[in-house]
């Protein structure tokens, strides 16, 4: 029987025995207290129980939460010890992130396998691994006896694009646009600007055969062909284009490609695309420019 259960039986017996004298009622009443005052111990000795048990529940979840919530180092250049998985894939995303980041520069030499071992805390042959990886990727260099150098370079300006753009590039551009240019040309040009692409015109037949003389009239030739497109977007873009011929790559080229026999022969072409315009004959014009700038591409690849 419970505490309660006892309270009350000794209730009743008390309502049973009222008329009862002396001794008796003396002792009900005491068996009474005892019985309560033992009811109210064991109640207080449970929720003193159950409030522990609580907060010792919350204190558990807290510190778990502390735990998840604990931030991990980064994995910067030079951290130590920062374990980041043994895979090699792992390895190699970690060191390509850290070149396109610019962490190691172009041409920069990267720590030694050993230092990057100990770093990944891997094995040296799953270093070898990674680095075999992002040479194929185009983003290192392995010499041997020398070490594993950075080859990839981010392209941050319109310099730099210029400098390192090959003449076969700058020229699979022309291709794409100068049609187009032709056709704005034969639509768009004042007798004004006709007569500045006939001036640049004779530049390139004035030349003598000389490489640099005809260099620069050919330039000439095709940016008044852009201004006569009157699309200021074309002109601006044409400019960028010539802007290779001032780099190594094309001056090395040029020396190569521009023989007497091909200046003679560009010559011939450049005319015939002039009288083309001036009669406005459109699919004339655009099949003679397109016939040209095809023949620069096989003669760069023949030179190459």
């Amino acid at each position: 029987m419970t505490e309660i259960g006892q309270i009350r039986t000794i209730s009743n017996k008390t309502g049973v025995d009222k008329g009862n004298k002396g001794s008796n009622s003396t002792l009900i009443k005491l068996d009474f207290i005892e019985s309560f005052k033992h009811y109210c111990t064991n109640l207080e000795y449970h929720n003193n129980t159950k409030t522990n048990e609580e907060s010792q529940g919350v204190i558990a979840d807290d510190n778990s939460a502390a735990i998840d919530s604990k931030p991990t180092s980064g994995s910067g250049r030079k951290s130590k010890g920062n374990r980041i998985g043994v895979t090699t894939s792992a390895v190699a995303a970690q060191l390509k992130r850290r070149i396109l980041e610019g962490n190691y520069a172009y041409e920069e030499r990267l720590p030694a396998e050993r230092n990057l071992a100990e770093e990944f805390e891997v094995s040296r042959g799953t270093i070898r691994s990674v680095l075999q990886i992002l040479e194929q990727q185009h983003l290192v260099t392995r010499q041997i006896g020398s070490g594993t150098y950075v080859t990839h370079r981010e392209i941050t300006n319109q310099q730099e694009i210029s400098s390192v753009t090959s003449p076969l590039e700058m020229n699979e551009v022309r291709i794409a646009i100068e049609p187009q240019m032709v056709r704005l040309a034969i639509a768009n040009a004042s007798s004004r600007e006709l007569d500045e692409l006939r001036d640049a015109l004779r530049q390139c037949e004035s030349c003598g055969g000389d490489p640099e003389k005809f260099a620069r009239g050919d330039a000439a030739f095709h940016m008044a062909l852009a201004h006569c497109s009157r699309n200021k977007l074309m002109y601006w873009l044409y400019e960028r284009i010539s802007e290779v011929r001032q780099y190594s790559q094309w001056r090395t080229m040029k020396a190569k490609l521009l023989t007497a026999e091909r200046i003679n022969f560009y010559n011939g072409q450049h005319r015939n695309l002039y009288e083309a315009i001036v009669a406005r004959d459109t699919a004339s014009a655009v099949q003679l420019i397109k016939d040209h700038l095809y023949g620069v591409h096989d003669d760069l690849l023949e030179t190459d």
